[in-house]
């Protein structure tokens, strides 16, 4: 049996609602715990970082990382992920990942508990836990283009700057050495070292590197600039002044 947790947070909402990255890698760990397993089971974490609300059709396109944990399953594995609406908020989707797991013979759980099992009223509520999860989705999704567009409107800037670059005094994005400097030492110990998040960020904090805020590097910050940084740019060091 091996143990594979699946996390999912988007770069709008990262530490939000204690759903970031090293929350849910917490509670899923605590589950392999309370459930028998232990550390020196096979445990393999999977995250993806996806922009905004998921989008119906691109659910699963959008979630590379999903895919491949799906795909590795064999047997007896288990797939975790923090609570239901992190694997997906698409009803259709959900029925889609269920059926390849059972498929598989593994198991798919939820770190809280969600209506696990069979029997005709879990599977129902897990439908309903879907369908609510989805309505909340394309209600934030709603709001969100609302208030963007009353920032256009305002000829405000909308958008978040890619950590790595920055503001130019033309209202256009550049390379921001210092953070481009920093993604560089991130890309050299996670590609050529095979450094841990947890690692790297306790190498970048001894060197005296402080994030955009100034603060110290946590695992869970370090994993989410880099991820959206590989997914922006597909793994390839492209930023001007970083190669």
């Amino acid at each position: 049996m091996k143990y594979y947790i699946y996390i999912r947070v988007s770069t709008e909402k990262q530490e939000d609602s204690g759903l970031g990255i090293e929350a849910q890698s917490h509670a899923c760990m605590q589950w392999i715990m309370n459930n028998g397993g232990s550390t020196v089971d096979g445990v393999e974490e999977f995250i993806d970082v996806v922009t905004g609300t998921d989008r119906k059709r691109k659910e699963l396109e959008e979630r590379p990382k999903l895919l491949e944990a799906l795909s590795l399953l064999k047997e007896g594995d288990v797939l975790i992920v923090h609570k239901r609406e992190r694997m997906g908020r698409d009803p259709y989707v959900n029925c889609m990942i269920e059926r390849i797991i059972e498929k598989k013979k593994a198991k798919l759980v939820s770190a809280i508990g969600e209506m696990e099992g069979d029997e005709p009223h879990n599977v129902l509520m897990r439908r309903i836990m879907d369908a609510f999860a989805e309505y909340e989705a394309l209600l934030i999704s709603t709001r969100t283009k609302a208030a963007l567009s009353r920032k256009k409107a305002r000829g405000e800037r909308v958008g978040h700057v890619p950590y790595g670059q920055r503001l130019a005094t033309d209202g256009m994005l550049e390379a921001h050495p210092d953070e481009a400097k920093i993604l560089k030492i991130m890309y050299t110990y996670r590609v050529h070292e095979k450094f841990s998040f947890r690692l790297i960020a306790d190498r970048l904090n001894e060197a005296g590197y402080r994030n955009r805020d100034g603060g110290i590097w946590t695992h869970g910050a370090t994993s989410r600039v880099y991820i959206n940084y590989e997914k922006l740019f597909s793994g390839v060091l492209a930023l001007r002044g970083v190669a």
